[in-house]
């Protein structure tokens, strides 16, 4: 008796792996038109076309250019994690594994910054499936405030109990600030964000170690209850 499923499913893992190919090639080139030509100006065909696809299989693996973003966004946590491994790896102290996080965002941005401010000002649309916020961004986000969670759980730092489970999603909302000072910054090699990053995350390291004190901890519940309140 033959085994016939073993040409099959090599048939089967050949095909998945062309699709994976194909898919890679039609994201990687999206990433290099919307950095050359600006998000707005890219369509799916001359990104089909670049990538040496038909249009519909571009529409096949990504429905429209909104997609391709979400898979930038993807993309990006991935890469944002591993250039984050090292200070994760390498730091205790708060303030250091925070700052190197920070950092390595910007370091895994900076490529996009000529395109960024384009589907930037589209993301800020409260309604828009390019929002960090939106249902469409949960999978990036949720990756994001992990890796928070990671910077604050292997770290030193002493907080409130009430404040720790919180932490990880105020410190991925600081960060959005700072990607948002970036998308405007236009000084070279946009070195105020980096100075922005690097003042700031002192203030939050003792933000964090103030929050265990008992004459503070009524405002740390009445920001905690103003983040409740927001989400719902």
């Amino acid at each position: 008796m033959t085994d016939e499923t073993a040409p099959t499913t090599a048939a089967a893992d050949r095909a998945t792996a062309r699709g994976e190919q194909t898919r890679q090639r039609i994201r990687d080139t999206a990433m290099r038109l919307f950095r050359e030509r600006g998000y707005a100006q890219t369509t799916m065909r001359a990104i089909a076309q670049e990538a040496g696809v038909a249009v519909g299989n571009a529409y096949y693996y990504f429905g429209s250019k909104e997609h391709l973003i979400q898979e930038f966004y993807a993309q990006s946590q991935v890469e944002h994690r591993a250039a984050a491994a090292p200070v994760l790896d390498r730091e205790k102290a708060f303030d250091a594994r925070l700052a190197g996080v920070l950092h390595a965002g910007i370091d895994i941005l900076t490529p996009s910054h000529g395109f960024a401010s384009t589907f930037f000002k589209m993301a800020a649309e409260p309604t828009s499936p390019l929002s960090p916020f939106s249902a469409e961004s949960s999978g990036p986000r949720d990756a994001a405030i992990e890796l928070f969670a990671e910077v604050l759980n292997d770290s030193t730092a002493k907080v409130d109990d009430e404040l720790r489970p919180q932490l990880p999603e105020l410190l991925w909302l600081a960060y959005m600030g700072v990607v948002l000072y970036w998308v405007h910054d236009r000084s070279p090699d946009q070195t105020k964000t980096r100075q922005l990053i690097d003042g700031v995350v002192p203030l939050i390291d003792r933000l964090v170690a103030l929050s265990r004190l008992r004459v503070l901890r009524p405002v740390t519940r009445q920001v905690l209850d103003l983040i409740r309140t927001l989400r719902h």
